[in-house]
């Protein structure tokens, strides 16, 4: 099944390819995602790991041709446009400058939005997660309009995407801000105020903890979330895993991904308001080891599966909501990059490029 008019996909866009200070005071000098993609190695049979690029090569994303090959390629095999990580902690910004780059320069002209990584950062990828590395916090409306005036020339910049004319805004923990609800309302007058004819806010979540719309927000997208260790408790099902991948312990949790791909974008009662979001592969054993979470025998086939599945599932709605978002263009060092590497080249952008029929 092709979609019957437009879905605009949009993938998450990592900016953790450059040196920043902050990552030179904590792991060293010159550290990137390249730091811990290039050094993982493989943790159980059959195990796929390193990742190594291969059209793109190891790039900095400081370097204007990079970003702009990266659209390109993004451009010709269907993707809409790329969603940036955006952190922001209580005013101060970091892995800012690609972005900034982007919006300064016109170029790439490529469609894009912005997705604020509200959380803490802790030394998690390192086997240290009680090492606060920058704490996120919530000082109270002051910040909050700084934070506004901050964004205010990428929401007006005409490459932004948008829903009704409003421009996309996506709050990857949307739980976490203190009254949500006069947060965002705060922010809507603060568009009016600009020219602007409000923002669409997207919450990152699932259903049954809680409700976004009606703390103010207008869609959500889920958080993909992978099940705990099922062998804790259970001895017969460990020792069946064990007896399959020949895990011992100390190593990572897996997962098939096509029995896990099932539960992904299962949610019903947001109707027209929930944009799919599509997984294609996650190996997060380069940042967390043995404390990662594997998805195994990942496939463009499978992936082709859930494509269709999550085209079907938006083709009731209005054409301005046929939103998908792909997760994630270049999360290299959690094994979840469309970007080709060595190992599947193109393969899964082809799927990409062949069910939306470009």
């Amino acid at each position: 099944m092709n979609a019957a008019v437009p879905v605009r996909l949009i993938a998450y866009y990592l900016p953790q390819f450059h040196p920043i200070p902050e990552n030179d005071e904590w792991w060293g000098k010159g550290f990137t995602e390249w730091t811990n993609t290039a050094k993982a190695k493989p943790m159980f049979r059959g195990h796929y790991q390193p990742h190594i690029p291969a059209d793109l090569g190891f790039y900095d994303l400081r370097v204007p041709e990079t970003r702009l090959a990266q659209a390109e390629m993004a451009k010709t095999y269907g993707i809409t446009g790329f969603c940036y990580y955006h952190y922001w902690f209580g005013g101060r910004r970091i892995l800012e400058k690609p972005f900034q780059a982007v919006l300064e320069s016109g170029q790439p002209d490529f469609p894009f939005c912005l997705c604020w990584a509200n959380q803490t950062w802790t030394g998690i990828w390192h086997g240290a997660p009680n090492r606060i590395l920058t704490e996120q916090t919530y000082p109270g409306d002051d910040d909050h309009k700084a934070h506004f005036e901050t964004l205010l020339p990428a929401f007006r910049d005409p490459r932004y995407l948008r829903v009704d004319n409003k421009p996309i805004f996506v709050i990857f923990k949307p739980d976490e801000i203190p009254n949500p609800k006069k947060t965002l309302s705060l922010w809507q007058d603060m568009a009016a105020k600009a020219g602007l004819p409000g923002l669409h806010f997207v919450a990152v979540g699932n259903a049954g903890r809680w409700n976004p719309l009606a703390d103010g927000f207008d869609a959500m997208t889920p958080q993909p979330i992978f099940p705990i260790r099922p062998w804790i408790s259970r001895r017969k099902p460990l020792q069946r895993l064990k007896q399959k991948y020949q895990i011992s312990r100390g190593m990572p949790t897996i997962h098939e991904y096509k029995e896990w791909v099932i539960s992904l974008n299962r949610d019903e009662i947001f109707g027209e308001n929930y944009y799919p979001c599509l997984v294609h592969a996650w190996d997060n054993t380069p940042r967390s080891g043995k404390n990662g979470v594997v998805l195994r025998n990942s496939t463009p086939e499978e992936f082709r599966l859930a494509v269709k599945y999550a085209i079907k599932k938006i083709s009731n709605n209005p054409e301005e909501k046929k939103l998908i978002f792909l997760k994630s263009w270049n999360e290299w060092a959690e094994g979840n990059h469309l970007e080709p590497d060595l190992k599947n080249g193109l393969s899964y952008l082809d799927v990409i490029k062949q069910e939306i029929k470009i």
